[in-house]
C-alpha cells in the first residue's frame, strides 16, 4: 500500500503496525465464487417463489396447513435474504472490505438459522436441504469469528493477557465474574456452557421431583437421548442469565416477571416447534387455568419466575464456585470434550426423533448411516421407553 494512499477506518482492520489487515486471497477468491453462486441461483429462488405463487392461486396448496403455508412463506422470504446478503458479503470480501464483510457475516449468521429452523420443519432434520443449510450456518459462524476487526497478532496478544489475568482470578476465586460491573457474570462460551449444562441436569431434578410428587411414581423426564438432561431448562437458564445478568440488583419483582415472561415465550416456542417439526407433543396444559394454547399456562410461567428467582439471586454465585473448582490445566480441554459430547448427543437425538417420525408416517427410507443406525439402536420401544412424557403424531407435523 502506497503512503499516499488513503485508508478507509470504517471497511479495513488496522493492525499495532498501522498497515491494513488485509483479506487474504483465498478468501477474496471465495468471495467471488459467493457472488458468482448468489447471482445464478437468484433467477432459480425467483422462478420457484413464482411456482409457489401460482400454485397457491391455483388451489394446488389448498392440502397445506396455515402453518405450513406460512413456515414456506418465511423459508422462501429468509432464502432470498440469504442469497442477497450472500452476494453482498462476497463483494465485500473481494473488494477487500474486511469489517463490513464481518458485520455481514454476523447479520448471515441469525438469517441462516431462521432458514435451517424452517427448513426442519418443512423437510426434517434427515435431508439434503437441511444439511445444506447447516453447511450454510457452519461457514457464516466461521467467517463471523475470522472477520473480526482484531488481527491475529493481536488476538494472540490479548488471548495471552486474558490467560494470565484468568489465572489470577481462579487464584482469587473470582473468575467468571464481570470485571465491568456492568453485569454480574462474564457472559463468555465457558460460563455460558457450564450454566447450560446444570441447569440441564437441575432442571430434570426439580421436574422429576414435582412429577412425583403430584401424579406419584416415577416418570423418566429426560430431553436427550443419553444422560440426565432436559435441555429446555439448560436454555432457559442461559436465557435468563443473559437477560438478567444486567440487572442482577433489580427488584425481586422485576426478576420475577422478566424470568416468568423469558421461560413462558420459551416454552410456547419448543412445544409449537417439537409439534410442528416432528408431531411430538411433549407437554399439553389444555384445560388449566390462563393456558396459551395448552403450550403453557399462568402457572408455569410462575414457576418459571420463581425458579429465576432463585437461580440468579442465590445460586449463580454457588454455580460459578462450583465451576472454578474445575483444575486450571483441564478448564478449556475439558469444556471443549464435554461441548462436543453434548453438541453430539442434541444431533443424535434430533435425527432420531426424525427417524421416530419418519417409521409412523411410513416416510422413513433408511439409506443413509444414520437413519440406519438410529433405527437398528433407537427404535419405537426404546424411543417410547426413552421419552415417556412424549407422544408423537405425524398429523401435527407441516411437512411438504
Amino acid at each position: 500500500m502506497r503512503a499516499d494512499q488513503p485508508v478507509n477506518m470504517l471497511d479495513q482492520s488496522i493492525d499495532p503496525l498501522g498497515t491494513p489487515a488485509r483479506v487474504p486471497i483465498a478468501l477474496r477468491a471465495f468471495g467471488a465464487l459467493v457472488i458468482a453462486n448468489g447471482m445464478a441461483s437468484i433467477p432459480l429462488q425467483a422462478i420457484s417463489i413464482a411456482d409457489s405463487i401460482i400454485a397457491f392461486q391455483g388451489g394446488k396448496l389448498s392440502g397445506l396447513s396455515v402453518v405450513g403455508l406460512v413456515t414456506a412463506g418465511v423459508e422462501g422470504l429468509f432464502l432470498t435474504a440469504s442469497l442477497v446478503l450472500s452476494i453482498v458479503l462476497g463483494a465485500r470480501l473481494f473488494m477487500n472490505q474486511r469489517r463490513w464483510a464481518g458485520r455481514i457475516a454476523n447479520i448471515l449468521v441469525t438469517v441462516s438459522v431462521i432458514v435451517l429452523l424452517t427448513t426442519v420443519l418443512q423437510h426434517g432434520i434427515v435431508s439434503f436441504g437441511t444439511l445444506a443449510e447447516t453447511v450454510t450456518l457452519a461457514v457464516n459462524v466461521i467467517l463471523s469469528g475470522y472477520l473480526d476487526p482484531s488481527l491475529f497478532e493481536e488476538r494472540r496478544l490479548q488471548r495471552k493477557l486474558r490467560d494470565m489475568d484468568e489465572r489470577t482470578d481462579a487464584q482469587e476465586g473470582v473468575l467468571g465474574r464481570d470485571k465491568t460491573g456492568s453485569g454480574y457474570i462474564a457472559l463468555n462460551f465457558f460460563n455460558l456452557f457450564w450454566i447450560f449444562v446444570i441447569c440441564c441436569v437441575g432442571g430434570l431434578v426439580i421436574e422429576t421431583i414435582y412429577h412425583f410428587a403430584m401424579f406419584g411414581g416415577y416418570q423418566d423426564r429426560a430431553g436427550l437421548l443419553f444422560g440426565p438432561f432436559s435441555p429446555i431448562y439448560g436454555i432457559g437458564g442461559a436465557l435468563v442469565t443473559i437477560a438478567l445478568n444486567r440487572f442482577y440488583r433489580a427488584h425481586l419483582a422485576v426478576v420475577f416477571v422478566v424470568s416468568a415472561f423469558i421461560g413462558g415465550a420459551f416454552e410456547f416456542f419448543v412445544s409449537w416447534f417439537m409439534e410442528v417439526a416432528f408431531g411430538v407433543t411433549a407437554w399439553d396444559y389444555s384445560g388449566t387455568f390462563l393456558n396459551i394454547g395448552g403450550r403453557t399456562n399462568l402457572q408455569f410461567m410462575m414457576m418459571w419466575g420463581v425458579l429465576g428467582l432463585f437461580w440468579v439471586r442465590l445460586l449463580l454465585p454457588h454455580m460459578l464456585e462450583l465451576v472454578n473448582r474445575i483444575p486450571w490445566n483441564w478448564r478449556y480441554s475439558l469444556t471443549t470434550v464435554f461441548a462436543a459430547l453434548m453438541l453430539a448427543n442434541c444431533g443424535l437425538t434430533l435425527v432420531s426423533l426424525d427417524c421416530w417420525y419418519g417409521r409412523l408416517a411410513g416416510t422413513n427410507r433408511d439409506e443413509t448411516f444414520v437413519e440406519q443406525f438410529c433405527n437398528q439402536h433407537f427404535d419405537d420401544s426404546f424411543m417410547k421407553n426413552r421419552f415417556q412424557s412424549m407422544s408423537i403424531d405425524p398429523a401435527n407435523a407441516v411437512r411438504s
